[in-house]
């Protein structure tokens, strides 16, 4: 019995000292490498997906690319007072080419992941389909080019496996066609934004047509879940 409440105090112990470094101390320490965190509070238009990805500091980006994110957030809110703007994932608080495993190119502090919109019986809002915000994709039709299919058809059959991260999900959210267009072209024609992935079936389903809209390549998992963007 003892040895248990040992162990719950080391524990509780450690979460207090991670928890005050990660609110006290982690945030100048990046700022010194040029990086900032996006937004904890709901109050604001830009939001976490969950709490989960600023508590492990994967929430870092460059100082322009939070600025931006904040505009295209409270232009959406502008539009629509029943959106905000959820991220996912971004990037670690420090050292340029170490990557936000699982992701790939998440690593420079330029990169961030968006969450579709979704609405529940015909209503507007911030759902979740999926806790994690990956995995619960919008497949395409059968009229419609099913890349995901073709990539595993290639070999690449990781292609898909963020299916098995949703860390909890519902059915009752239907995808969101006509907010999650508006938010991809606030992005893309912002002078600031590079390149934009999402799945070909959705960029021709949204009749999506800047150049910046771009197929991810096979390599990577397919993008029917989430929006991944970067800055120049």
């Amino acid at each position: 019995m003892k040895h248990e409440k040992s162990n719950w105090v080391k524990f509780s112990a450690f979460l207090l000292i991670y928890i005050l470094a990660t609110i006290a101390i982690v945030p100048p320490f990046a700022k010194i490498g040029g990086r900032v965190p996006l937004p904890i509070r709901k109050s604001g238009n830009l939001i976490p997906h969950n709490i989960i990805t600023p508590l492990l500091n994967r929430n870092y980006v460059k100082p322009q690319l939070r600025n931006q994110l904040v505009e295209i957030a409270d232009k959406v809110n502008l539009s629509n007072k029943k959106l905000k703007v959820a991220y996912l994932e971004a990037n670690f608080p420090f050292i340029d080419g170490f990557p936000l495993l699982p992701h790939l190119s998440h690593k420079d502090g330029r990169k961030v992941d968006l969450s579709f919109y979704y609405t529940k019986d015909k209503i507007e809002g911030n759902y979740k389909p999926s806790n994690s915000g990956y995995g619960i994709f919008v497949e395409p039709s059968i009229s419609e080019f099913n890349q995901a299919k073709a990539c595993k058809e290639k070999g690449y059959w990781k292609y898909d496996y963020s299916k098995y991260l949703t860390l909890g999900s519902r059915s009752d959210l239907k995808f969101d066609p006509e907010n999650t267009k508006v938010l991809v072209n606030l992005i893309v024609k912002d002078p600031q934004t590079q390149k934009l992935f999402i799945e070909p079936h959705l960029k021709q389903r949204l009749n999506l047509t800047n150049n910046k809209i771009r197929f991810q390549g096979c390599h990577a998992v397919r993008h029917d879940d989430h929006i991944h963007y970067q800055i120049y």
